[in-house]
């Protein structure tokens, strides 16, 4: 409860909850309410892991190039009805406020100063020297607030031959080794269906963000985070990676298959996919007895993993067969009981529309000012006390400019105006 204390101090809270009378403060507030973030991030994986300490209740002051804005504001079609928001956009932006700021002027990067000494963390995802040549380096912030938690999102880290190159998702995922692992057994290389690897890097720099916040809670000191997204994908091989390192197996293509269980694949059925996870020769035993083939299960070829693994041809094919003679559905039905994990390969239609995915809520209906009506993926992590939530959707682009210079800086009208005026904001 002490460190507890010790972070709500740090942000600025503890007196306001302790005038309230308020006894158990952590049921009250969110878990990063008071913390305020400078987002300087673009594209996904920032955007991402801002997103997420939005939600989590922290203040995300997203800055933005005037005129265009993030990138992914422009990546579409589909844009949502008549609207110019990008779903692209939308999905990762809300619990945001929008701020037009040019960074490329003296006043401009004074005004980043000025949010910089009333923020908790600033996020960027800049490539590596472009903010130093700019003066928005965390070499010059940290003398400007040196309580500043500073953390850089790049495609390949600070140090290294590819230290100055652009990162994208697939490029990090093809130089990482993803993607000659993704694919059907025998054909060519895939890059997964979405982003992974931004999202990763996302989720791992959030959790990096709230380490250092408590660690500031106890030195009262800032510090540099560097997150990478090659670091992230190499990180996620986990054991395809320590067989190579550690056995010299060199990865492969699998499909949706496993390498070391069988089965553990989707199979073709009357009318699309279903999937099967057999983990244990009980597990095995069990399919077997529900799809009317009991003998399968001692017949010695598949009488344990190591068995079925060695002869993976074969019983793939007799399970094959077995199952294509049932629709999903049917399957479903079938399995519904069942030990083993299974389920349908569902289209993003049947995602979600399937009764759990509806039952938990976890689709968030919300009003947006321009484009109306609008559907967001909420939190996937729940708290008993609250506070992780979709406040509220994703800003226009400049939408809190005058908001934010007004309220927190202090800019009267006049000044403002003289700074649209002269393009500094927008």
């Amino acid at each position: 409860m002490s460190l507890l204390r010790n972070v709500i101090k740090a942000s600025g809270l503890f007196h306001t909850y302790k005038q309230s009378g308020l006894r158990n403060v952590s049921s009250y507030i969110s878990p990063l309410e008071g913390v305020r973030i400078l987002d300087l991030t673009r594209i996904v994986a920032g955007p991402y892991c801002t997103m997420v300490l939005g939600d989590l209740g922290a203040e995300v002051i997203k800055i933005e190039k005037p005129g265009t804005g993030d990138e992914a504001r422009l990546w579409g079609p589909p844009f949502i009805g008549s609207s110019k928001e990008s779903c692209y956009f939308i999905a990762f932006n809300r619990n945001k406020k929008s701020v037009t700021i040019n960074i490329q002027t003296e006043e401009g990067r004074g005004i980043i100063y000025s949010l910089a000494k009333k923020s908790d963390v600033l996020v960027e995802n800049y490539v590596p020297g472009k903010l130093d040549s700019m003066k928005l380096g965390y070499d010059v912030l940290k003398g400007i607030a040196p309580h500043l938690i500073y953390c850089s999102i790049t495609g390949f880290g600070p140090k290294g031959p590819y230290s100055r190159r652009p990162g994208y998702d697939v490029i990090a995922a093809s130089i990482g080794g993803l993607v000659h692992i993704t694919g059907p057994q025998g054909g060519e290389p895939c890059k997964v269906g979405v982003a992974l690897i931004d999202i990763a890097t996302g989720l791992y720099a959030h959790g990096a963000i709230m380490a250092a916040i408590i660690k500031r809670a106890k030195t009262g000191k800032g510090q540099k985070i560097d997150c990478n997204l090659l670091s992230t994908e190499l990180s996620t091989l986990i054991n395809i990676g320590s067989n190579y390192l550690n056995a010299g197996k060199e990865g492969s293509r699998w499909g949706t298959a496993h390498e070391s269980i069988v089965p553990y694949q989707a199979f073709s059925t009357r009318n699309g996919y279903y999937t099967i996870g057999t983990g244990s020769n009980k597990q095995f035993e069990e399919l077997c007895t529900v799809i009317g083939h009991k003998d399968l299960a001692k017949n010695p070829k598949f009488a344990t993993n190591t068995d079925r693994v060695a002869n993976r041809h074969q019983i793939v094919e007799i399970l094959t067969k077995i199952l294509s003679t049932k629709t999903n559905k049917e399957w479903e039905s079938i399995f519904y009981k069942c030990s083993f994990p299974n389920g349908p390969v569902n289209d993003l239609k049947a995602t979600f529309s399937d009764p759990h995915v509806q039952d938990i809520g976890i689709v968030k209906t919300m009003k947006h000012p321009t484009a109306g009506e609008i559907r967001l993926v909420g939190p996937a992590v729940q708290y008993s006390e609250g506070g992780n939530e979709v406040r509220t959707p994703p800003p226009n682009l400049g939408q809190h400019t005058n908001e934010v210079l007004t309220e927190l800086l202090g800019f009267n009208g006049s000044k403002i105006d003289d700074l649209r005026l002269r393009k500094i904001i927008a």
